[in-house]
């Protein structure tokens, strides 16, 4: 079963990825280290940390299969909501819990869509990380796909808060951790904030990954 995409995002978006995604890394100087622990096929969770309105597009640029993200839902205001829906995006209600987007999320795994949140729920200062929210442990704990923890450095130095535009010049790392499941663990609330802080320690760690050879 394919993940589904709208009539634009099919036959508008997707057929320019080939040639965006390269001229975008080429233009933000984006460099990925571990792409060799992205699983060849089948879904799973995309977890990283967020420090910029960037780090979307740069996911996106490097992941060899478009992700499906969990974006705020004031990011669907027109005109760039019309953009974002047909590239893949659910709403999400900051602060409520919005369980049916996380219904939502969890059938758009079982059809095997590649899902990207952010744990921390929004973004965070240059070089810090905010405490997850319990949402990503409950997609790892119901749904038993993979979770790939991903750091990403420098995204805040291009397009920082506060900024109207990007600025290409520093160089924008991404770090790409194991996969890791997390089904055995309590399908519960205490259950699901444990997993989520410890996706957010194997974030943190990706930093750490020696990529000597690369």
């Amino acid at each position: 079963m394919s993940c589904p995409l709208t009539p634009v995002g099919r036959f508008l978006i997707a057929p320019l990825c080939p040639v965006a995604k390269p001229l975008f890394r080429g233009i933000f100087r984006v460099s990925a280290h571990g792409l060799e622990n992205v699983p060849k096929e089948g879904p799973y969770i995309v977890a990283s940390n967020h420090r910029s309105h960037l780090d979307p597009p740069v996911l996106n640029s490097v992941f060899p299969e478009p992700l499906v993200f969990l974006a705020k839902e004031e990011l669907f205001k027109p005109p760039l909501g019309w953009i974002i829906r047909h590239m893949r995006a659910v709403p999400i209600r900051r602060g409520t819990g919005d369980l049916d987007t996380l219904e939502m999320t969890l059938e758009l795994l079982r059809r095997g869509c590649k899902i990207c949140i952010f744990p921390e729920g929004t973004r965070a200062r240059p070089g810090e990380f905010l405490r997850p929210k319990p949402g990503v442990g409950l997609l790892a704990v119901k749904s038993g796909v993979p979770v790939i923890p991903v750091l990403i450095e420098g995204t805040d130095r291009v397009f920082p808060r506060g900024s109207r535009f990007p600025k290409p010049g520093p160089r924008i790392e991404v770090f790409i951790g194991r996969p890791r499941s997390f089904e055995n663990y309590p399908d519960n609330l205490k259950g699901y904030r444990k997993v989520a802080l410890e996706i957010m320690e194997e974030i943190k760690s990706c930093g750490d990954i020696s990529y000597q050879a690369g």
